[in-house]
């Protein structure tokens, strides 16, 4: 029955996106002008990784694609809260753990398709990566998707207006993308600051998905990063689970 549940829940809001095909291709847009407009900067200059400029950007332009646009999915929540939607739904037999998986399901398959555009004009740009490495910085785009849109909802669903939540997921986002090395690797930057941004979960798949870039997989970095995924994933998505079955959501 979860599985149904998750299926119903997932199809509306799948049907609700492909309607909407703004959503589905202008979500790349700011990965797409950092690679048009910055990503040239990089050529020839000495980045301290592994791999050529593009192996280093397009891993953290793919995973800050995954940042934003799931820290910001909760939105839909507010809306619907405000137009009764989410009432009815409480009155429905549904799970209340598929209610999230359903639309956690959508935004990760939604992310990694845009996640798929950019990389094929990454390659068209110059993008030079190894096809199981590509793959699995997919992979690391769906895991960050589920856990940082599970949380998105649990806020969305304790706050009651956007003015409440806009604030809060700015307040995590951008020191995230600042202290994990989406641009630029932290190793660039002072001890003390690459010691501050291992403190950031971030960080870790950051770097796994650069190791996988360049085509090396049995790496320290690998490991940690695909730890703290996984883990990242499994509370988030239980935090999130807990707070719907709070709110009788």
């Amino acid at each position: 029955m979860l599985l149904h549940d998750i299926a119903l829940v997932f199809g509306r809001y799948a049907r609700q996106t492909l309607r909407s095909r703004f959503q589905m291709l202008f979500g790349t847009l700011m990965p797409l002008l950092y690679l048009l407009f910055f990503g040239p900067l990089l050529d020839d200059l000495p980045l301290g990784s592994a791999g050529d400029s593009w192996q280093v950007l397009i891993p953290g332009l793919l995973l800050q694609l995954a940042l934003f646009g799931a820290s910001f999915a909760g939105f839909s929540v507010i809306v619907e809260k405000s137009t009764g939607v989410m009432e009815r739904m409480r009155v429905t037999p549904v799970s209340r753990l598929a209610l999230l998986l359903g639309r956690v399901l959508r935004d990760a398959l939604l992310f990694m398709f845009q996640a798929v555009l950019l990389v094929l004009a990454a390659l068209v740009m110059g993008l030079r990566a190894p096809l199981p490495g590509i793959l699995i910085g997919f992979a690391f785009v769906g895991l960050l998707t589920v856990a940082l849109a599970s949380l998105s909802y649990a806020l969305a669903v304790k706050v009651a207006t956007p003015q409440e939540f806009g604030p809060v997921i700015n307040a995590v986002t951008m020191p995230a993308m600042l202290l994990s090395g989406l641009m630029l690797p932290m190793t660039l930057g002072p001890a003390w600051l690459d010691v501050v941004s291992r403190l950031t979960p971030l960080r870790y798949l950051v770097d796994a998905v650069r190791d996988a870039y360049v085509g090396t997989y049995a790496t320290a970095h690998m490991l940690y990063g695909t730890l703290v995924a996984v883990a990242f994933a499994v509370v988030a998505v239980a935090v999130g689970s807990r707070v719907f079955h709070r709110a009788g959501a």
